[in-house]
C-alpha cells in the first residue's frame, strides 16, 4: 500500500488490498490498534507498530514458506496453493516452519519471488524492474510475477516465465506493444506489454 511521508497508508489503500468496504477496514484497524499491533490516526491512515509489524513479518514468513513447501515437497499445484497455506498458516509451529526451510535449503523468496523474511525478520532486498520496462537485446533474470488467477500463473510456468528462470528480450514492438522473448520453454514468444508489466526481472 501506498505510505505518506510519515508512513501511514490511507484507509482507502487499506480497504482496496484487501478488498473490503472502507467500514470494515476501519473496524479492522482499531481491532489492531486497541490490541497495540497499530498506530491509527483518524482521517489520515495506520501504520503498524514495532510489535504488528515483527508479527506481520512473522505471519507472512509462515504463509510463504508453507505455500513454498506444498509446492516443491507435495507437489501441490500452485495456482492452487494459497487458500491452503492461509489455513496452515496459523496453526504450524515455528519449529515445523524452521524444519520446512531446512529442507527447502533456505530459500529468500516465494513462489511468486517475494521474500521470505528470515527467522529474525530479515528481509532481502532486490532490484527489480518490469519486464515491460526492458529494451531488446537484453538478458534478464526473472524475478517476480504478480498474483493471479491460474490461468495467468499456468502460462508462466508454461513459457519458462516462473521466477529464477532466464529469459532474452528479442524484440520490442511498441506499434503492436508486442514484446518478443526467448526463454528455456520457448524459442520465440510473443508477449504483450501489459502482460510483461506482471513480471519483474533484473539483469542476468
Amino acid at each position: 500500500p501506498r505510505e505518506d511521508k510519515e508512513g501511514l497508508v490511507p484507509g482507502g489503500e487499506v480497504a482496496k488490498v484487501l478488498g473490503v468496504v472502507p467500514g470494515t477496514a476501519t473496524t479492522m484497524v482499531r481491532t489492531l490498534a486497541e490490541a497495540g499491533l497499530a498506530h491509527h490516526e483518524p482521517w489520515n491512515g495506520v501504520r503498524l507498530t514495532d510489535n504488528g509489524r515483527k508479527l506481520a513479518l512473522r505471519i507472512l514468513r509462515r504463509h510463504r514458506m508453507v505455500e513454498l513447501f506444498l509446492v516443491k515437497v507435495m507437489s501441490i499445484d500452485w495456482a492452487d496453493v494459497h487458500d491452503e497455506a492461509e489455513e496452515l498458516e496459523h496453526v504450524v509451529s515455528e519449529k515445523l516452519v524452521a524444519r520446512m526451510e531446512e529442507m527447502l535449503e533456505h530459500p529468500k523468496v516465494d513462489l511468486h519471488g517475494d521474500p521470505i523474511p528470515d527467522s529474525s525478520g530479515e528481509v532481502v532486498e532486490r532490484q527489480l524492474q518490469p519486464l515491460s520496462d526492458c529494451a531488446a537485446g537484453g538478458d534478464y533474470l526473472v524475478g517476480r510475477v504478480s498474483h493471479g488467477d491460474e490461468a495467468f500463473l499456468s502460462f508462466i510456468e508454461q513459457n519458462g516465465l516462473s521466477p529464477g528462470q532466464r529469459i532474452f528480450v528479442v524484440e520490442r514492438n511498441e506499434m503492436t506493444g508486442i514484446l518478443s522473448l526467448k526463454t528455456d520453454a520457448q524459442d520465440s514468444l510473443p508477449l504483450a506489454l501489459a502482460m510483461a508489466a506482471k513480471i519483474e526481472v533484473e539483469h542476468g
